[in-house]
């Protein structure tokens, strides 16, 4: 299985404002159907996920789709807890993967979806732009004032986990902006716009020779197992509910996961 090609366009947040953009875009997305040119209908499968499975999803979804075909799978990338709330708000996703359990706890308590499954787990790393200007050596250097930190919001998975590493190694931060994505930090660190970035070890392995990885011994205290759920829905189509446990299925296949570990994520 090779690298996912760029020939897919992913959203960085999903929000219903695009989808209502188009009453007839909706439609076909509530429905598992959309129009093509031709006036034939292929089935779209519906895949919200966290922002730091970009690159692992699209790969994943290109196969899924060479395996289906006529399946056209949409992916929402976002932060965990923005892709719960649009959940909560009755956004029509057929799958939903967080970065998280906790996030995706939020969807079970509230009968939102079947029972998740872990399939990867992810750690963090600092990030710093290419050359280390700011000669970051380990996370004490992120506590240094003059360093112009981003980190991942509370609320967030990397966010949370950023607080876990933090408590247990004793240390205070003081970032410069906290973002609502893991993909919004490593954005602002590859652009030379902050001088560091806590990120997931996956994030540092996407972005190339964009940015250099630091890894840290606190990071142990912060690992984040990944869970996978279909999205119950009132009136779902069963066809459509047993295309989306498929899914699920491929994302726990040997061929997905070795695509996740190739990308830097370990096994649960």
């Amino acid at each position: 299985m090779t690298t996912a090609l760029p020939r897919r366009t992913t959203r960085a947040t999903a929000t219903l404002a695009v989808a209502a953009s188009a009453t007839v875009a909706l439609t076909a997305c509530s429905t598992g159907t959309a129009a093509t040119s031709d006036g034939e209908a292929d089935t779209t499968l519906t895949v919200f996920a966290a922002a730091s499975l970009t690159a692992a999803f699209d790969e994943i979804a290109m196969d899924f789709e060479a395996d289906h075909p006529g399946v056209e799978v949409r992916l929402s990338l976002a932060g965990s807890s923005n892709l719960v709330a649009q959940v909560q708000q009755g956004a029509p996703a057929d799958v939903v993967a967080t970065a998280d359990t906790a996030t995706m706890n939020t969807l079970v308590a509230d009968e939102l979806v079947g029972t998740p499954q872990a399939f990867a787990t992810n750690t963090l790393e600092i990030a710093v732009p290419a050359g280390n200007p700011a000669g970051i050596a380990d996370l004490q250097d992120l506590t240094d004032p003059t360093v112009n930190l981003v980190v991942c919001a509370p609320e967030v998975p990397c966010g949370a986990a950023t607080t876990a590493v933090v408590d247990h190694a004793g240390l205070t931060l003081q970032p410069v902006s906290e973002e609502q994505s893991v993909t919004d930090v490593l954005g602002k660190v590859s652009a030379g716009e902050a001088d560091a970035g806590l990120v997931y070890v996956t994030d540092v392995t996407r972005a190339g020779d964009q940015v250099e990885g630091i890894a840290f011994d606190e990071s142990d205290a912060a690992v984040n197992t990944y869970p996978i759920a279909t999205v119950d829905r009132t009136g779902q189509n069963p066809d459509q509910a047993d295309l989306a446990q498929q899914f699920v299925d491929a994302v726990l296949s040997p061929d997905s996961q070795a695509v996740l570990a190739h990308l830097g994520f370990t096994a649960p």
